[in-house]
């Protein structure tokens, strides 16, 4: 993957029963530079990065041989996570951060770590958000946490730790203009925005300030920016492009196989497809809950059901762990017995994979939109709408709770249609 500088990323290279994996490090290099790496004679600069990375696989084979049995799992645990000289997820690790630092007395049930909760203290808003992120920590909500520890570094930057006093409508709009210069999305200001929003109304429950005196959202005040962005769906013609592309390797089979199961299974996000198991099989239909939506709907949840054509038993028949016992996983995503955060990175893995490998298809078939898990979701939802399926149908099949979501998802029809649907404006000069 060439990069803009005219670099390419320096990988750790690492095999197991002949199954191999990549890590990236922090390096790049030109091929010139790379291939210079076993000369005699280089920079200074290129002596220090052959220096390191000579290091970088001595701990890995050290790592590597202390494990016993070896496992991917194990040894990305034990060697890159949280390891400066390979790239991270920054969210994630200051939320382990977080973790290591703020919790130092931890208590424990049978399988799950339960977090003692910081007192929130008054006036800024670092403390609630703090204590905002701690309660979603011990509900095990580890890829929220870190959204809002990503909103919390955002605003802080703006304006530092500042008092719920001094965030009024004015503060709203300069923040708001301060992140668009910066290069931030309108979508990425409403969700950070959004989420300050929830940290006043947690502030106000937990009575450090009241809502009449300083709350600045609503209707006159300020409301955050909503977007939609309406290129992110692809044609039908292009997923045929996709269901008939032959792979040339195992892992764009894979890629390509888990982008399809996506689409054809009602969108199904990929940390959903990593939670199947096989109880939620019944019959000729798949049945399960989104996980993003098992703490907002308790009380009512919304069971998704699918049912399983002859492509995604396919894909389940190849791809789909041997051991059928009702709660084994279905695919070899995630593992048992581990914690939260290791679902999370797991599922990180999983999805970055999927995505890499579908942007060099994509390349082949010449798509000209990007082809990522995410797109699969919208596809779904926009070919169902193209179709004439019912809003109220796809609300059901994506699983939202609430139809404007849906209907913010759903992508707008293509020029060509809207050309036609205006020719029958005038369909009576056929006449």
């Amino acid at each position: 993957m060439k990069k803009k500088t005219g670099t390419y990323p320096v990988k750790l290279l690492v095999t197991s029963n002949s199954v191999p994996k990549r890590y990236q490090t922090i390096f790049d290099l030109s091929e010139q530079e790379f291939n210079t790496l076993s000369a005699k004679n280089m920079s200074a600069h290129l002596r220090t990065v052959r220096d390191q990375l000579k290091q970088i696989e001595r701990k890995a084979e050290d790592v590597a041989t202390g494990l016993s049995p070896f496992t991917f799992s194990e040894f990305e645990k034990d060697y890159i996570l949280n390891n400066p000289s390979f790239h991270q997820r920054k969210a994630i690790k200051e939320t382990t951060a977080l973790i290591n630092h703020e919790f130092n007395e931890v208590m424990y049930d049978n399988r799950f770590p339960i977090f003692r909760l910081p007192k929130p203290e008054p006036d800024s808003i670092l403390a609630t958000f703090l204590f905002y992120i701690s309660k979603l920590l011990s509900e095990h909500r580890i890829r929220t946490a870190a959204n809002y520890q990503t909103t919390y570094n955002t605003i802080a930057k703006f304006k530092g730790n500042v008092r719920f006093i001094d965030i009024n409508v004015v503060y709203l709009k300069r923040l708001e203009a301060w992140m668009l210069e910066l290069g931030y999305s309108k979508t990425t200001v409403g969700i950070y925005t959004r989420c300050l929003r929830a940290i006043f109304n947690e502030a106000i429950f937990q009575g450090i300030i009241k809502r009449e005196k300083c709350y600045p959202f609503g209707r006159r005040l300020y409301q955050p920016p909503s977007s939609r962005n309406i290129k992110k769906a692809l044609t039908l013609e292009d997923v045929s492009k996709i269901y008939y592309y032959q792979p040339e390797c195992e892992r764009e089979r894979k890629a390509k196989d888990f982008w399809l199961f996506s689409y054809l299974a009602n969108g199904i996000n990929p940390t959903d497809i990593a939670h199947l198991r096989y109880k939620n099989i019944d019959g000729e239909y798949l049945i399960f809950e989104r996980a993003k939506t098992e703490n907002s709907t308790r009380l009512d949840p919304r069971p998704i059901t699918v049912f399983i054509t002859e492509d995604l038993q396919k894909i389940m028949d190849y791809w789909a762990n041997k051991d059928k016992s009702p709660s084994n996983y279905i695919f070899p995503i995630l593992e048992h017995n581990i914690t939260p955060l290791r679902q999370v990175e797991l599922i990180e893995l999983f999805v970055q994979a999927i995505n890499d490998w579908m942007a060099k298809i994509r390349k082949k078939l010449n798509i000209e939109k990007k082809v990522t898990t995410y797109v699969a979701r919208h596809t779904f939802s926009t070919i169902m709408k193209r179709a004439g399926v019912s809003t109220s149908f796809i609300q059901e099949s994506l699983g939202h709770t609430n139809i404007k979501t849906t209907e913010n998802y759903l992508d707008s029809f293509e020029n060509k249609i809207k050309k036609e649907y205006a020719s029958q404006l005038t369909a009576f000069k056929t006449l």
